[in-house]
């Protein structure tokens, strides 16, 4: 049998000796208790509580695909702002600031975080980690930069062979660029 109450945030809604928190509660001093507004689904069959919301919170998890922007290059790992999460128009609920470690960036070897990133590129990244902080990955062809403006004229980038080619400018530059570079809109 499935129960089926509309909560808020702080209801007591089961005790822990019967049920255990899931989505949308949780368990303090034996309690359980909805963490949203939502309806409550005491689940008798695999002895779950949780609160189901009909519009609930854009939350980042891993393996889901995001857009950002890279906000500052290290030594070994670059930071990055996660802008929206692919396949939604809903704004992000939750932690947005995410690191991609050196390791993490390209499929060969790379020691040089500058040479695949630079301030201010747009990227394509999965999630790899949501704990103890946000962190991303660009490892695969699909994943990596998919728009960047030149540094010294900020015109747009223009991909040329493997790398990228300021117009303006007539510099070359390297990134590890996604396999459809340039063919992204913002």
């Amino acid at each position: 049998m499935t129960e089926r109450i509309e909560v808020f945030p702080g209801d007591e809604v089961a005790v822990e000796e019967e049920y255990l928190a899931s989505d949308g509660t949780f368990a303090n001093d034996g309690k359980i208790y909805a963490s949203q507004v939502g309806t409550l689904v005491l689940d008798d069959d695999e002895c779950v509580a949780r609160v189901v919301t009909p519009n609930p919170p854009n939350v980042l998890r891993t393996g889901d695909i995001v857009y950002a922007v890279v906000a500052d290059i290290r030594n070994t790992m670059a930071t990055a702002d996660v802008v929206a999460k692919e396949g939604t128009k809903r704004g992000l609920g939750g932690e947005t600031y995410a690191t991609i470690h050196v390791s993490k960036i390209s499929q060969g070897y790379t020691d040089d975080v500058s040479r695949e990133l630079r301030k201010g590129d747009y990227i394509r990244a999965r999630v790899t980690g949501i704990s103890p902080s946000l962190q991303l990955t660009t490892r695969d062809d699909h994943l990596g930069v998919i728009r960047s403006l030149c540094g010294a004229c900020k015109t747009e980038l223009v991909r040329k062979g493997k790398g990228l080619y300021c117009t303006n400018c007539e510099r070359s530059f390297f990134r590890k660029l996604a396999d459809d570079y340039g063919d992204v809109k913002p």
